[in-house]
């Protein structure tokens, strides 16, 4: 069965690698990133309508400067943040099932005009809002940092799917896998979503898209992957 590989950061990637091991799969763990607190002061809650988080990352790294949030709805991302974000004493009001552009629409249709986004160093835009009137403000409360790799793992990842998760980590990978010499056509990916697939560029063995933004949509388009190639192989 060809290798797994899991480049998210902790502690999803042991949630990830965890999943795939139930069902038998072969799983090598190389995170890409490591996420940290870093810090912030949280503005005047009053100027704000809701809570925006599109990862769960900023729940978990947010620091004591969140209690003063906590009376505010949240607006998350999907399920996994939501879960987060009640499991942290949040009171959390809409769910989106896509991407923060998205989850900003949907509060904005609800009547939640101005948010504030608790998220990280390197983020993705939520929307126009964002830059024209401030209706969405960043506030950076955690980063995630490139993990150190040598040419020799990157060269490794031939032969192996690969999980990807955020278009950081697939235009890493990308780089990784130009800097060492790795063939991509031997390299097959399954990601998240189409902006993360498109995000890795071009060359690659195949590249399967998870049929809704969420790791155990990753994991059983892995799963389902290895089966089919198990099956021709037998042929």
């Amino acid at each position: 069965m060809t290798p797994v590989v899991v480049l998210r950061p902790e502690p999803g990637n042991t949630r990830t690698a965890t999943a795939l091991r139930a069902l038998g799969m072969d799983v090598r763990q190389i995170p890409l990133f490591a996420v940290v607190p870093v810090d912030w002061t949280s503005p005047d809650p009053a100027r704000f309508d809701a809570l925006l988080l599109t990862s769960a990352n900023a729940v978990r790294h947010a620091g004591i400067g969140v209690e003063a949030l906590k009376h505010l709805p949240v607006v998350a991302v999907g399920q996994a943040t939501a879960a987060a974000a009640r499991a942290a004493g949040f009171g959390v009001a809409l769910t989106g099932n896509a991407d923060g552009r998205a989850a900003v629409a949907l509060a904005q249709d609800r009547g939640f005009a101005r948010l504030l986004h608790l998220t990280g160093r390197d983020r993705a835009a939520t929307g126009e809002a964002e830059d024209r009137d401030r209706a969405v403000e960043p506030v950076t409360v955690y980063a995630s940092n490139p993990v150190p790799l040598d040419d020799a793992v990157a060269r490794s990842f031939e032969n192996n799917a690969i999980l990807l998760h955020s278009t950081r980590a697939a235009m890493r990978l990308a780089a990784l896998v130009d800097a060492s010499g790795a063939a991509r056509a031997r390299i097959a990916l399954v990601a998240i979503s189409q902006a993360v697939g498109d995000a890795a560029g071009a060359g690659w063995q195949d590249v399967t898209i998870a049929p809704q933004p969420t790791d155990a949509a990753v994991v059983a388009c892995a799963a389902a992957r290895a089966n089919t190639r198990a099956i021709d192989q037998r042929g």
